[in-house]
């Protein structure tokens, strides 16, 4: 799958994930061994990949908490820098909820 070009990366999404690849969503693929880390994303005038192979060491994958399971665009980063999530302490912040709510 990390070889895998836009389109049939793209292809996974809609019919392996049953999600449509086109909404602006972050995609994450991974290779067996955790080395090597796929993000695809499509940017209203095509898709973008970004592509990072650690020359040492493995990417966290996280596990999954649901179906289809979802990262923070803060926890996506820690795992490219090399931190592992389930180690992390997020220290009290006000969090005001939406008009919604």
């Amino acid at each position: 799958m990390i070889s895998s070009s836009f389109y049939k990366l793209a292809a996974i999404v809609n019919q392996q994930m049953h999600l449509d690849p086109l909404t602006g969503d972050v995609y994450i693929f991974f290779n067996r061994r955790a080395t090597h880390i796929k993000l695809l994303q499509w940017q209203q005038d095509g898709f973008a990949i970004y592509y990072k192979r650690l020359e040492k060491g493995t990417f966290e994958i996280p596990k999954p908490g649901g179906v289809q399971p979802s990262l923070t665009s803060t926890q996506l980063m820690l795992i490219l820098q090399g931190i592992q999530i389930d180690k992390v302490q997020y220290r009290r912040r006000y969090f005001r909820q939406s008009a919604d709510h």
